[in-house]
């Protein structure tokens, strides 16, 4: 997993995601969370890594 930044433009990221929820409903808002890491997930392909990055961000949780 990797943990130093190593999106080229994460800031732009951002406000793609952003813009992406705009004018949704919150359970719009939410399916377009799930379809987004579901296509993420198949990019990584890797089920340990995933594993990993579902720990990582399970303990960043308040």
């Amino acid at each position: 997993m990797k943990t130093t930044l190593h999106l080229q433009d994460a800031d732009g990221f951002y406000e793609l995601l952003l813009d992406a929820h705009q004018g949704l409903s919150k359970e719009q808002s939410e399916l377009l969370n799930a379809r987004l890491i579901l296509l993420l997930a198949n990019q990584v392909g890797d089920a340990k890594v995933l594993q990993e990055c579902v720990e990582a961000a399970r303990q960043a949780a308040p």
